[in-house]
């Protein structure tokens, strides 16, 4: 029974996130769309629209060291960037990445992915769709004019049969090396091509050395991930990656793990993460979030939905992952908490979720002036009965920013206060 709790729990907030995300099922759900948004929305949908940050699926951003808000998102086949030089109010033309339409997977828990290098250079990911249904290549892209001119995408998973490379994350150093994760059903192929069980999917990386130019041979960090989270990906002091996914312990327990390289090439211990032991045989679509400090504490966030502990929760880990803090419970659960985000700067530390009252989404906050060791209550940051975007925390050097983009609307940059 409680199994059956659990997982009815479930489909409610995967239900919640479809109203959230659908502009169709939001109107018949209830919401009221402004005139100006339900206008924007019907333009969106016909196919010989211009090309519009308002239109535009699975969002990213990100700031550059001169304070520059970029942009990365998707768009009739076609991955786009722009920016804007005053926080917002203002955004430059659109210029495509790839000159060349392809079917691309954007969307919330699966989004385009932007970074910048030390040297303005911008790096693009995306998940092209292939034919079968949950398959896909891994596609990247870069810039090394400001946003000019971007290279031919390239396809960055080195197996090439259709099965699922999905789900990636992307991160920069400060040596401008390029590191992206993703999950892969490589394996799996293999597996049943050799009669042999396999469960989940992989993880995958691959590096670039030479800033994006090429990359490195695919390697593996480990089995039985969960197959259709997203990965989180942050970049630790000595400049190397740390990952954080969901991953199935045992029979079929989808709690959290954690790896750090420990060089571009060599793999650390992957450890768990999370100890909720949710058991479901199904796909939460829901991934989590990491942020690594100066000092080199490592805050996570996530959502589980096991019978005893469920909603979302935060920890952090003062060793690389031997240790975690207590995992403290946030949001309101009942109004289906979902999808946070986790920003660390020095000894602050943000928390960004979203929740839903059947009427409308709030965008939500939380903040930790002492490295996530005591927190202030939650505070409201924007309500919305527009669809929505999961959103993001962003910061620029300065300051920390909420990002969230709600289709046919104008993209929302909502600063956070201390």
């Amino acid at each position: 029974m409680k199994k059956q709790k659990s997982f009815r729990k479930l489909i409610g907030l995967l239900v919640s996130s479809i109203v959230l995300c659908s502009p169709t099922v939001a109107q018949s759900a209830g919401h009221k769309h402004s005139k100006q948004g339900a206008v924007t929305s019907t333009l969106c949908a016909k196919a010989d629209s211009p090309a519009s940050l308002k239109c535009g699926r699975g969002v990213s951003a990100v700031f550059d060291n001169k304070g520059r808000l970029w942009l990365a998102w998707a768009f009739a086949g076609h991955v786009y960037v722009n920016f804007s030089d005053n926080k917002g109010k203002t955004y430059s033309s659109p210029i495509a990445v790839n000159k060349t339409p392809e079917p691309i997977a954007a969307k919330a828990e699966s989004p385009v992915k932007i970074v910048v290098d030390q040297q303005g250079k911008l790096f693009i990911s995306w998940t092209m769709k292939l034919p079968k249904r949950f398959s896909g290549h891994i596609r990247f892209s870069r810039s090394i004019d400001g946003g000019e001119n971007f290279s031919t995408p390239v396809t960055v998973n080195d197996h090439l049969e259709v099965t699922s490379h999905r789900f990636e994350s992307m991160a920069v150093n400060d040596r401008g090396e390029v590191f992206i994760a993703w999950l892969d059903k490589r394996d799996l192929l293999a597996a049943k091509k050799a009669g042999k069980a396999y469960t989940g999917a992989a993880v995958y990386y691959t590096y670039s050395d030479n800033h994006g130019q090429s990359f490195h041979p695919n390697i593996k960090i480990t089995d039985s991930s969960c197959e259709c989270c997203r990965t989180a990906m942050t970049i630790d002091r000595d400049g190397l990656p740390i990952i954080l996914w969901r991953h199935i312990f045992g029979k079929n327990t989808r709690d959290h793990a954690l790896v750090k390289l420990i060089d571009k090439d060599l793999v650390g211990n992957v450890r768990r993460a999370s100890f909720d032991n949710w058991k479901v045989d199904g796909c939460p679509h829901h991934g989590p979030s990491i942020s690594s400090s100066d000092e080199g504490i490592y805050h996570l966030t996530w959502f589980n939905n096991a019978p005893e502990r469920h909603g979302l929760f935060y920890a952090h880990t003062k060793d690389k992952g031997k240790t975690f803090s207590t995992a403290i419970n946030i949001g309101n659960y009942k109004a289906a908490a979902s999808h946070p985000q986790v920003l660390s700067t020095g000894e602050n530390v943000y928390l960004l979720w979203k929740e839903f009252d059947g009427k409308q989404s709030s965008l939500m906050t939380m903040h930790s002036s002492d490295k996530g060791n005591n927190w202030s209550v939650p505070k409201v940051l924007l309500q919305s009965s527009s669809a929505n975007d999961h959103p993001l925390l962003i910061h620029d050097g300065q300051q920390v920013y909420a990002a969230w983009h709600r289709r046919g609307e104008d993209y929302r940059l909502l600063l956070l206060q201390k």
